[in-house]
């Protein structure tokens, strides 16, 4: 069984690239002993697809532990703590898809639909799978091959990646809740966390009150500020304002517009809090940042010692 993991966990956050909805991890680099001096669970901010080919050793997710061989595949939801452990001495073998899921299902309901749509999204978002190959042997084959096609990177292979992973997408939706699912809501004391994330992700550009995250969480506001700063080791303020910079580096990257609306944009009322806030996270201007954004982001994204670039 795997180590007993602390208290401590970790958002790790990746950045996909500009209009592809999903960020392949591939090769040789993910052949490796899994858990080295790692001893607390991690979450990621997108949908986790892992397929292990070869190794031994435990999957961790939330209070739950699984054992891991070959031929195995993990479906894990955005926001929800795990780790993986080799075993002693040992090297596994994983390959991972990172998805934004509501990118890809947005071809499908453009023009409508979106009852449709939020339902899906919800089904994908609330179950975790760890199954065996010979369990689900069409399902593992789908991951196999859509990362065949990214690796190979023939003519048109976004297109056919997009397409696979759709497909793949919705056979997750069809499944149904029982024996192998694990079930949305992770660790006991991480759970109001989770849910106060996926809150944030949504209303950062709205005015947010901490008794509000709190009162959507069910739980006290000073219990809310205690669990939260030792969770994401910054307090909740520390983290909005976080999320709403990130937000406002994707506008300044990929627009022209006034820095004050992308502020008011972002949810910052003033445009004294917005630049000030700015420069604290990423040690430079706005304007600066979009002149030369290349040699900023590393700053933004190594923000505090509990939020962490994906691998």
């Amino acid at each position: 069984m795997g180590r007993k993991k602390k208290s401590k966990i970790e958002f790790r956050y990746y950045r996909m690239p500009e209009d592809i909805p999903f960020l392949a991890l591939l090769g040789e680099k993910w052949v490796q002993y899994y858990g080295r001096d790692v001893d607390y669970l991690h979450f990621h901010n997108y949908l986790e697809i892992g397929y292990c080919y070869s190794g031994t050793g435990t999957l961790v997710l939330g209070e739950e532990n699984y054992r891991f061989t070959g031929n195995q595949f993990s479906v894990i939801l955005k926001n929800y703590p795990h780790t993986t452990d080799s075993d002693s001495d040992t090297v596994s073998k994983w390959e991972y898809l990172f998805i934004d899921v509501d990118m890809i299902l947005e071809q499908f309901y453009r023009g409508g639909g979106i009852n449709r749509k939020e339902n899906i999204s919800y089904r994908i978002n609330s179950q975790a799978f760890f199954k065996s190959a010979e369990e689900k042997p069409k399902m593992a084959e789908m991951i196999r091959n859509i990362m065949d096609v990214i690796r190979e990177k023939q003519e048109f292979y976004l297109e056919e990646a997009k397409a696979g992973i759709a497909e793949l997408l919705f056979n997750i939706a069809r499944e149904k809740k029982g024996t192998g699912l694990v079930e949305k809501l992770p660790v006991k004391e991480a759970a109001p966390i989770i849910q106060s994330l996926d809150y944030i992700a949504i209303h950062y550009m709205e005015q947010i009150k901490i008794e509000d995250l709190a009162g959507y969480c069910h739980i006290s506001q000073s219990h809310f500020r205690r669990i939260f700063s030792e969770y994401m080791g910054m307090s909740p303020v520390d983290y909005i304002n976080l999320v709403r910079i990130r937000a406002a580096c994707g506008y300044l990257k990929r627009t022209d517009a006034y820095i004050s609306d992308i502020a008011n944009k972002c949810g910052f009322t003033t445009f004294s809090t917005f630049s000030r806030n700015f420069k604290q996270i990423t040690g430079v201007s706005p304007n600066e940042w979009r002149k030369r954004p290349e040699n900023y982001e590393q700053q933004l994204l190594k923000f505090r010692i509990h939020s962490e670039k994906g691998w």
